[in-house]
Parts: structure tokens; sequence; C-alpha cells
């Protein structure tokens, strides 16, 4: 993995490699947290789920139209939760192994981690504060 992530405090534009599970990944310019969210894939996603933060995987495709109303919502809450959240969006059309094992059938569906251990699923798009009441509960789990 090797993602671009930009710091919402600086606005600086860091490239972003494999973090440890135990850590979140920070700006190289002024050191705070950066919003994570990158693409997922079937060969990154075990990897993609171990994280010390809460993790999301949005399964998506591009046709979809809640999808594309769900980016923005997700977007906002890793800005609003930098170094809390982790968002992995994972295409089903170009993944479809991860889709399968998880027996996703209807998009979007969002899946929730914590130490790499489902603990939650939204099907179909909530509203970003329900969203991130969900989340704020898992951090403190």
């Amino acid at each position: 993995m090797s993602d671009i992530l930009t710091c919402s405090q600086c606005q600086a534009r860091n490239r972003v490699g494999a973090v440890p599970a135990d850590r979140v990944p920070s700006c190289a310019r002024c050191g705070a947290a950066l919003p994570w969210l990158h693409d997922g894939t079937d060969a990154s996603f075990e990897q993609d789920i171990q994280a010390s933060v809460p993790v999301i995987v949005d399964f998506w495709a591009p046709w979809c139209g809640p999808c594309r109303v769900m980016a923005p919502v997700l977007e906002d809450l890793v800005r609003d939760l930098p170094g809390k959240v982790r968002v992995v969006k994972v295409n089903v059309d170009e993944n479809p192994h991860t889709a399968a094992r998880f027996e996703i059938r209807s998009i979007p569906t969002l899946l929730m981690f914590r130490n790499g251990e489902e603990v939650d699923q939204i099907i179909g798009v909530p509203q970003k504060a329900a969203l991130r009441a969900r989340v704020e509960h898992l951090s403190r789990l």
C-alpha cells in the first residue's frame, strides 16, 4: 500500500506506506494524525483491517448511486476524526473474493472491524452523525 493522504491541519500531502497495526499515520510536516482513507483490494484486505483504531470497510461500486452518496460522508468522517478511524474502500467489481467472503449482497455495505474482528455492519447510507456515534462507541471498547 502506498497512498497520498492530505493533512487536515497543514494541508501537506503525505505518501503513506504500510502502517504497523499499533500506529496511525501522521503528517511528516506537522506531526498531526492523518485522515486515513484508502482503497483496499483482495490482496491487501487482511492487512487493511488490522489497526489500533476502528476500521470501516466500505463495499461499493462506481455505478452505484447510493455509494456515491456514501463517499463524501466517509471522507468527512475521516477528516473529523483523524487518527481515530480508518476507512478502506473496496470496489466489489474489482475485488470479488472479499465481497463473496463477507456475503455482500447489497451495496453500499459498511463492515466495521476492531482489532481485526468484524463487530458491526450497516447496509445502505447512514446519517453521518449516526455513523460517527457508532465509530466513537467502537473506540471505547
